[in-house]
């Protein structure tokens, strides 16, 4: 898999402007780290037709914490190439196993999203999707935390569009403090009671069939392997990887 240059064009604006003498252009960059991410290989097993392992390792380190591809991201968007102006949006989260060369980092990193729960080492994705092709927003957390804060605080980082929307969620979501804050921020939460609840509330059952899209939406994205399994210490790297693989599927 290759972004196209047709495909390259249309964020190519988005993308810091290449000054000097350079030898990886960023559209060999774009590749290099897309082949990264879809093959899952060590930085150090990058072909060498791609140029050098470290300087693209570097670039993308520097491009994470500069928030690039995040820009890239809200560009399109902004731009409607990734359309999120949708009347059904999903919230859920995925796990990923940690590979143990993920562990250690650096302290002065700050802490990263990584846990232990009976899986083992694992990270949970959070995800407000449009549909099974496009999310709108996400999140990292450690695999043992619980759904239903992260998912309040993705919904404040994410307000609704213009029209309504209503917002598909399982049962890890049916607080009572969760469907309040749905719905004060704009929302018409459909989610179904636990089991265990006394109160019982009716929800339509047949639009929350469309919960599979997010489902459907995080098999593509562990169709990544260097997202299906965590292999990087640092949150900001990993994130990276995420929003090259949303970016990617709005070409598709």
């Amino acid at each position: 898999m290759e972004l196209t240059k047709e495909q390259y064009e249309r964020i190519e604006k988005y993308l810091p402007k290449q000054r000097g003498n350079v030898r990886i252009n960023n559209l060999q960059f774009l590749n290099a780290i897309l082949y990264v991410a879809e093959n899952g290989c060590k930085w150090r097993a990058l072909p060498k037709e791609y140029g050098s392992w470290h300087t693209i390792y570097m670039r993308m380190n520097r491009w994470s914490k500069n928030g690039v591809l995040d820009r890239v991201f809200a560009a399109l968007q902004a731009e409607g190439i990734i359309n999120i102006d949708v009347d059904v949006v999903c919230l859920d989260s995925t796990t990923v196993k940690v590979h143990p060369d993920a562990c250690g980092a650096l302290k002065k990193g700050g802490k990263q999203a990584i846990g232990r729960s009976r899986g083992g080492l694992t990270t949970k994705i959070h995800t407000l999707a449009a549909c099974e092709r496009f999310a709108i927003n996400f999140s990292l957390s450690s695999g043992a935390a619980n759904d239903s804060p992260q998912g309040l605080r993705l919904l404040h980082f994410t307000p609704p569009g213009k029209q309504k929307q209503f917002l598909l969620m399982d049962r890890a979501y049916s607080g009572k403090k969760m469907r309040k804050t749905a719905v004060e921020l704009g929302y018409a939460p459909v989610v179904p009671p636990k089991r265990n609840y006394k109160e019982k509330w009716e929800y339509d059952e047949e639009r929350y069939k469309q919960r599979n899209e997010i489902e459907r939406f995080f098999r593509r994205l562990k169709r990544f392997r260097r997202i299906f399994t965590r292999y990087d210490k640092l949150d900001i790297i990993f994130s990276g990887f995420i929003l090259l693989a949303m970016i990617i599927d709005s070409f598709v």
